[in-house]
């Protein structure tokens, strides 16, 4: 059975993950994952991200981090999603608890965050928030 939504997959591994208390967890790769852990990793909601390839087929490995036995990640949810797509221009983009979290968005100019979107001028889709 194919996949429909696979951002939404890793947002669920990502949750699940975090909930059972999970130092890391694994997921098939594929660029857009791949940005995705990345930012997450440049705002610093995981500790690290490693691609390997296992059987032929490559694997993401996030590892999780968590403060005083709470993980960082206290809320990880998907916004645009294939039956309801999101799309915002640079001045409706998402701010999350007034910037203490992250929306990311999809741009022209790939992956980044509602604030970097802001920065350069850019909208696009908003594919989730972080806080």
């Amino acid at each position: 059975m194919s996949m429909t939504d696979p951002i939404a997959d890793m947002f669920t591994r990502i949750r699940n993950a975090q909930a059972t208390g999970k130092r890391s967890v694994a997921m098939p790769a594929s660029r857009v994952k791949q940005a995705l852990a990345n930012l997450l990793k440049d705002e610093g909601y995981v500790a690290e991200v490693q691609t390997q390839v296992v059987d032929g087929k490559p694997k993401l490995e996030i590892a999780l981090k968590y403060y005083e036995g709470k993980p960082v990640i206290a809320r990880i949810e998907r916004i645009s999603r294939s039956g309801l797509r999101v799309y915002r221009g640079k001045d409706d983009l998402p701010k999350i608890l007034n910037g203490l979290g992250i929306s990311i968005v999809s741009t022209s100019s790939g992956i980044m965050t509602d604030a970097q979107a802001r920065k350069q001028g850019l909208g696009g889709e908003v594919i989730g928030l972080v806080a």
